[in-house]
C-alpha cells in the first residue's frame, strides 16, 4: 500500500516550503514533489498605486534580496517615463547591486550550505548548522562573517541602511556616493577578495574529493538562462537574456523587454509558484534553470580576470558543454562572488562614479516598462503597465526561485529516488532531499515570515494513516 512522507518546512533556506514523497509497497521512493504552501500576492496588491512607489514598496517583497527588487523596479520605472539613467546613476546602482551579490551569496555558501559540506549531510542537525561550523572551524564561518559584513556596507553607504534602501528612483538615484565611503570600501576589497578565494578553494576541494557524488546528485538536462553583456560575458546588473541548451547551443538571446515573446508560466495545483518554460519548446521540453550554475554556463566568460580565470576551469569540468550537477551551484556562487567584488573595483576607479549627475528628469509616461536583473538566485523580471497618470493597472513579477521551480522539483524527486529508503528512514536521507533544494538557494521570503524555531517533523505512514515511523528535529 502506497505510503507518504512530508517534510515540512525544509529548513536553511528564505521562507517556507514543504516536500512530498510517496512510497511504494517495497519502499522505493515512485515520485516526489517541492510546495510552495503561502501564496505571493504582491502584484495584487501593488495595483493602484503609482509607478514611483515601486522601488519602495517591492524591496518589503523581501528582506534577503531587497536591492534586487529595488533595482529591477527602478529600472521598469525608468522605461515608464522613457528614460536612460546618467553613466553615474547607472554605476551606483551597479555598485549597490554588487555589494547585495556578495552578502547573499557569502551568506548562503557559508552559513546555509557550508555545515552541509563541512560538517556533513550526516552530522547530528543540532550541530549541523552556522552555530556549529563556528564552534568546529571558526576561521572559516569568520570568513562568511566579514564578506557578508563587506557587502551590507556597501549597501548602507549609498542607500542609508542594510535593508530596504532608499537609494534608487526613476530616473536615476537620489544621492551621490561620498569619497569617505567610497576609500572604506576599497580598503577592505583585497581582505574581501581573499576570503572570496578561500571559499572557491573550499568548493572545489569538496567537489573534487566527492566528484562521483557531484556529478550525480540531481543532475539532469535542461536550459539556462541569464544576462550577457554585448561580448557576451557575465553582466549581473544589465545586458540581453541568454538562453542555451543543455549541449550548450544557444536558443535565444533578446531584450528582457521583449520576454514575454520567449517566456510562458505553467500553473499545477499542488503549488502557489508558477512554472516558467521557454515557449518555443513548450512544456515540458523548454524548461531551464537561473542562478549562478546557468549563469556560468550561458556566458562567454567573465570580464575580470580572476573570476575569469576560475570560469575557464568551470569550462573544463564537462567537456565545455553546460555544468549539469546541483551541488555544483556552490562553486559557481562563489566564482560570482569573487567576480562582484572585481568588479567593485573597476567600479571605483570610474572617474564618473564620484560625479552628481545622478537623475534624468522626464515628464511623460509610456505605460509599461520592464526591469530586469540577475538577483543572486538568478533572472529577475518586474514588468509595470500604468494608465496615462502613471497608476499600476497591471504588474507581473517573476522571481529567480519561480524560474528555478521545475529544476528545484526535478532536484528533489532525483534525490529522494536515490537516497530515501522508506523501510528505514534516516535523518541524514531526508537533509539530503532538503540540500538539493538548498544548492538553488531559493527565496520564498517574498511571501511569508518565519519567527522563533523551525522545527521538522517527518512522518511515515502507511496507506491506511497508521503511522509506521517519525522523526522530528528542532
Amino acid at each position: 500500500m502506497a505510503q507518504k512522507v512530508m517534510i515540512e518546512p525544509v529548513t536553511r533556506i528564505e521562507g517556507h516550503a514543504k516536500v512530498s514523497i510517496i512510497l511504494g509497497d517495497d519502499g522505493r521512493v515512485e515520485r516526489a514533489r517541492l510546495h510552495v504552501n503561502e501564496f505571493r500576492g504582491f502584484e495584487q496588491f501593488c495595483r493602484g498605486r503609482m509607478f514611483f512607489e515601486m522601488p519602495q514598496i517591492t524591496p518589503r517583497i523581501c528582506g534577503i534580496c531587497p536591492v534586487s527588487h529595488h533595482l529591477a523596479a527602478a529600472k521598469a520605472a525608468d522605461a515608464i517615463i522613457g528614460v536612460t539613467p546618467t553613466h553615474t546613476a547607472s554605476l551606483l546602482r551597479e555598485l549597490m547591486h554588487m555589494g547585495q551579490v556578495v552578502q547573499s551569496h557569502s551568506m548562503h555558501f557559508f552559513e546555509l550550505a557550508g555545515p552541509d559540506l563541512l560538517l556533513g549531510f550526516d552530522a547530528d542537525p543540532a550541530k549541523r548548522n552556522v552555530v556549529g561550523l563556528i564552534e568546529q572551524q571558526p576561521e572559516i564561518a569568520l570568513k562568511g562573517v566579514m564578506l557578508r559584513k563587506f557587502g551590507q556596507s556597501i549597501i548602507a553607504a549609498l542607500g542609508q541602511k542594510r535593508v530596504h534602501p532608499e537609494f534608487a528612483v526613476a530616473g536615476g538615484v537620489n544621492s551621490a556616493l561620498t569619497i569617505e565611503a567610497r576609500d572604506t570600501i576599497r580598503r577592505d576589497l583585497a581582505a574581501r577578495i581573499e576570503d572570496a578565494q578561500a571559499g572557491i578553494a573550499i568548493a572545489k576541494a569538496w567537489l573534487n574529493e566527492h566528484q562521483d557524488y557531484a556529478d550525480t546528485f540531481a543532475s539532469f538536462p535542461c536550459g539556462y538562462l541569464g544576462t550577457v553583456a554585448e561580448d557576451g560575458t557575465l553582466d549581473l546588473y544589465q545586458g540581453k537574456l541568454r538562453l542555451i541548451d543543455c549541449y550548450g547551443n544557444r536558443l535565444e538571446e533578446f531584450d528582457p523587454a521583449d520576454y514575454l515573446d520567449y517566456i510562458g508560466e505553467r500553473v499545477e495545483d499542488w503549488t502557489y509558484l508558477k512554472f516558467p518554460y521557454y515557449l518555443k519548446l513548450g512544456w515540458p521540453g523548454g524548461v531551464y534553470r537561473v542562478g549562478p550554475l546557468a549563469r556560468l554556463n550561458m556566458c562567454s566568460g567573465i570580464a575580470t580576470p580572476l573570476a575569469h580565470e576560475e570560469w575557464r576551469q568551470w569550462q573544463q569540468v564537462n567537456g565545455g558543454k553546460p555544468v549539469q550537477g546541483t551541488l555544483y551551484y556552490h562553486w559557481a556562487r562563489m566564482v560570482e562572488t569573487l567576480y562582484a567584488l572585481e568588479r567593485t573595483a573597476q567600479i571605483l576607479e570610474d572617474p564618473d562614479v564620484m560625479s552628481n549627475d545622478l537623475y534624468v528628469p522626464s515628464d511623460q509616461i509610456t505605460r509599461r516598462g520592464v526591469g530586469c536583473l540577475e538577483a543572486p538566485r538568478g533572472t529577475l523580471i518586474h514588468d509595470y503597465r500604468t494608465d496615462p497618470d502613471g497608476k499600476l493597472i497591471d504588474v507581473n513579477l517573476i522571481i529567480a526561485t519561480g524560474h528555478n521551480n521545475w529544476a528545484m522539483s526535478r532536484s528533489v524527486e532525483e534525490v529522494a529516488k536515490a537516497y530515501v529508503d522508506g523501510t528505514r528512514l534516516t535523518e541524514g536521507m531526508l537533509n539530503r532531499v532538503e540540500a538539493a533544494i538548498r544548492a538553488h538557494d531559493p527565496c520564498l521570503s517574498c511571501s511569508t515570515h518565519a519567527v522563533g524555531q523551525m522545527p521538522l517533523e517527518v512522518t511515515l505512514l502507511r496507506g491506511d494513516g497508521e503511522v509506521v515511523e517519525r522523526v522530528v528535529r528542532g
